[in-house]
């Protein structure tokens, strides 16, 4: 260390910083953190002032900001863009970060460096965060940006026909635009990080030339407050949390098999508010590893090593990459094998609907057996994706259970090709034993999954199916926080008496009136099939008039079939209950995700 920063010394005057400093010397990081840990204690206790230090600067020319917008469905573009901007700062240069929905699209026209970060949901729709900032660029408003320059990495799943396809139709229309590209566009499959991590060093030097140093009028020194610990354990290294319970919630006789999985975050730190997911990294079925060494006719005792890990076959199938999800990459390297001429007329680009239908119908175990290939360990071991975590919805709310997550699983387990077949984390989390097994996880905090702050307004909750599990901890909260609004739950599945979740929960919250409307739609327990969006449809008028009148509408579940049914039956309420056209409809809709008060989380 050297002398004391200017700042430093208008916050406590030079005699008292240079003995800071002095002190100071010398000293090792245990001692440095718990002396931090220890001054933070004492400012919490301290009396709060309102007075900030003023310290003059130098005044210096406007600097060029590196924009960052991005727009996240899981959270992996917000992860990226903040490394990008965390990069460009640590050289002492300026970036501005934007969440697509609350960047201001009047400024495009003025940007010159941007960085777009964005995933693609599903088979190529863009995250509900950044609808409207895609609107915006792909419709008619967009203007001309000839002194722009920009860059784009798209995010995405190999697995869907569509792959990254909102970057792609978000680069193309900025160079139509007349910008120039800072570099060309990356599509990252669902393990970004290898392209991920290249690319950002390239914008970040390629943007490097035209950003200046960050420069203000003065430096506001804010007195010291205590600051949150960093969690521990994280995605990277997850936490081991205990099973507590682990019920089936479905009757028998029942078409699903959901779990009520309850786990504890004792002593790990973790914590969570009602909206976000628990990352559950599993471990793939021993049958399903069983059968594709058998069929591969491969010994899974046998080392090999990648990326400088090395472990034998059956731990790399096991716990390290995926087997129960396809991907396009592996596919083409397939086909290529085994010489099909069926699996590659699938993978043409203009057989799309072929190539859906194969994902959807098919797991890796299948394609080995219908085309036949074969395969040497190490390259299997190449050719297959990485292990990637399962997100899930944690249905409780810390207010009412403590340290402890409640999941609500559907277990994938069925029969197809004369095989069995199973769902990774779901498998994984059905088979482990309360007071025996440890599951490991991490927290996905879902900030644009939140209830209102004002605990007056109403609550709109659509979610069908494990859908639901969100709005078990939307209500748990709203109860033990005393939120005076209302609270209507549509929810559904197939039958009522096999297939009602958390059916005793929600009578007993409606006799405590801490849920006040239940709208139920059992699809087969009648000749015609009644789903949520009708239930939205009969109510129409009702739910108008509590959206009319501030309610905060949430939609969970699927995203190619439930959340467009819903979307539409919704316009249909708002156009006949309030007057207006179905595009005007669409538009008070809009109006609505944009005040954040119409929000998804649809997978």
């Amino acid at each position: 260390m050297n002398a004391a920063p200017a700042f430093v010394n208008a916050l406590l005057g030079d005699a008292r910083s240079a003995h800071l400093f002095e002190l100071l010397q010398g000293l090792d990081a245990n001692a440095l953190n718990w002396l931090s840990g220890y001054t933070a204690g004492l400012a919490a206790r301290a009396p709060q002032s309102s007075v900030t230090a003023v310290v003059p600067v130098t005044e210096a020319a406007p600097a060029v900001p590196f924009t960052i917008v991005y727009g996240t469905q899981t959270g992996n573009s917000r992860l990226l863009a903040e490394r990008l901007k965390h990069q460009v700062e640590s050289a002492g240069l300026t970036a501005r970060l934007f969440r697509a929905s609350d960047y201001p699209v009047r400024e495009l026209a003025k940007e010159q460096l941007l960085c777009v970060v964005i995933s693609t949901q599903g088979d190529g729709d863009p995250p509900d965060d950044a609808r409207g900032f895609c609107e915006f660029l792909l419709g008619k408003r967009a203007p001309r940006v000839e002194a722009l320059r920009y860059a784009v990495l798209g995010l995405g799943d190999s697995s869907y026909p569509r792959f990254c396809e909102v970057g792609k139709a978000l680069d193309s229309r900025l160079a139509e635009l007349g910008a120039t590209r800072l570099l060309e566009r990356a599509d990252c499959d669902v393990d970004f990080e290898p392209v991920a991590k290249g690319w950002l060093d390239q914008a970040f030097a390629r943007a490097r030339e035209s950003l200046t140093p960050r420069a203000a009028a003065t430096a506001t020194v804010l007195p010291l407050r205590e600051q949150r610990a960093t969690p521990a354990f994280n995605k990277e290294s997850p936490f081991s949390a205990e099973v507590l319970l682990n019920q089936r919630i479905t009757a028998r006789g029942a078409l699903k098999d959901v779990r009520h999985v309850e786990l504890s975050l004792e002593g790990s730190g973790l914590t969570y508010a009602p909206g976000d997911a628990l990352g559950v990294w599993p471990h793939n079925p021993p049958e399903l590893v069983e059968a594709l060494l058998s069929e591969l006719r491969l010994d899974g005792n046998l080392d090999v090593t990648r990326e400088g890990r090395t472990l034998p076959l059956a731990r790399w199938l096991s716990d390290a990459l995926e087997i129960t999800r396809l991907n396009r990459p592996f596919l083409e390297r397939h086909a290529t094998l085994s010489n099909s001429s069926a699996l590659r007329d699938v993978l043409q680009p203009g057989n799309p609907e072929a190539f859906r239908a194969l994902l959807a119908s098919h797991q890796l175990i299948d394609v080995l057996r219908a085309h036949k290939a074969d395969w040497e360990a190490a390259e299997l071991v190449q050719a297959l994706r990485k292990l990637t975590p399962r997100l899930y919805s944690i249905a409780s709310s810390p207010l009412r259970v403590g340290e402890e997550a409640h999941l609500t699983v559907s277990v994938v387990d069925y029969t197809a090709f004369d095989l069995r077949h199973f769902g990774a984390a779901s498998y994984h989390l059905a088979t482990r034993t309360a007071g025996t097994d440890t599951v490991r996880v991490f927290i996905e905090p879902n900030e644009r999954f939140r209830l209102p702050e004002d605990g007056d307004k109403d609550v709109l909750m659509i979610g069908p199916g494990t859908g639901v599990a969100p709005f078990r901890a939307f209500v748990q909260e709203r109860a033990e926080r005393g939120a005076r609004g209302r609270n209507w739950l549509f929810f559904g599945e197939q039958h009522f008496r096999t297939q009602f979740l958390y059916q005793t929960e929600w009578q007993e919250a409606l006799k405590k009136q801490t849920l006040h409307r239940l709208s139920l739609a059992f699809s087969r327990d009648r000749a015609q099939k009644v789903y949520v969006q009708h239930r939205l449809l009969e109510a129409g008028r009702d739910v108008y008039a509590w959206l009319e009148g501030g309610a905060h509408l949430y939609v969970c579940g699927d995203a190619q079939r439930m959340a467009p049914d819903v979307h539409a039956a919704l316009v249909d309420v708002v156009a006949t209950h309030g007057g207006k056209s179905r595009e005007d409809a669409h538009a008070w809709l809009e109006a609505l995700r944009e005040q954040r008060r119409y929000l998804r989380d649809v997978y």
